[in-house]
């Protein structure tokens, strides 16, 4: 989750949100390598004394800075349209769960073990106990194992939601009469934060996500645990 002071991309916790902190990288790389050359350059024109009134053309430095770009535009593209076909593809899910977002939390839904289906409310300040995050934490969180190939199924029962989590590069519309899908894979134990990131109505930002990450085997157990109660 996001903490004070921190500049950078949270960490990880899924392969493809790895990839993204790398293309996000690279793409800053290349961002240092054009703003030094375009300010070295234009501090030398500022600064030198050189001039020649007869010069008309130069064919040469045009093919140059006509190239160079389009060159450029190309590094930045090929691992962008990778990492956005990746982003979609959806390869034999082990586990499919189903988001439905309400004003003010989510319900979640395995149809794939005896319809196990819960509420996740945000749990309020007065309630929240000192291990807790404010705004961040509720009742009933979306448990998950590690390791496995997850098919996440989002839609909305009455407006616009969101299902945002950082750390595993999911941004994901939840659009009410619609039902759409994403895929993703966690590769540590853990709990990952998030919240709708949509903007429709007031008190909206906090319609929190908790996911809690853990083995196969704990998995079972919890799924077993859940079918009896």
């Amino acid at each position: 989750m996001a903490t004070w002071k921190m500049f950078l991309l949270q960490d990880s916790a899924s392969p493809l949100m790895e990839q993204l902190s790398f293309f996000h990288d690279h793409t800053l790389m290349i961002l240092l390598m054009i703003t030094v050359l375009v300010g070295y350059l234009m501090s030398s024109l500022f600064f030198n004394k050189y001039n020649y009134r007869y010069l008309l053309e130069g064919q040469t430095i045009e093919v140059i800075w006509t190239i160079l770009p389009a060159v450029t535009l190309i590094f930045i593209a090929l691992p962008s349209l990778r990492l956005l076909y990746l982003l979609d593809e959806i390869n034999n899910p082990l586990v499919s769960m189903k988001s439905i977002g309400h004003q003010w939390y989510w319900s979640y839904e395995y149809t794939d073990f005896k319809n196990i289906e819960f509420d996740s409310y945000m749990i309020p300040t007065s309630e929240l106990k000192k291990s807790g995050f404010r705004l961040l934490d509720v009742d009933n969180r979306a448990v998950l194992p590690y390791n496995s190939q997850i098919r996440l199924m989002v839609t909305a029962a009455d407006v616009l939601h969101s299902w945002t989590i950082p750390a595993l590069s999911v941004k994901i519309d939840a659009t009410p009469g619609r039902l759409n899908q994403v895929s993703f894979l966690l590769n540590r134990t853990g709990l990952f934060f998030g919240q709708c990131s949509e903007i429709c109505g007031a008190n909206h930002s906090f319609m929190p996500i908790v996911i809690e990450s853990i083995s196969p085997a704990f998995f079972i157990k919890w799924v077993s645990k859940m079918g009896e109660a």
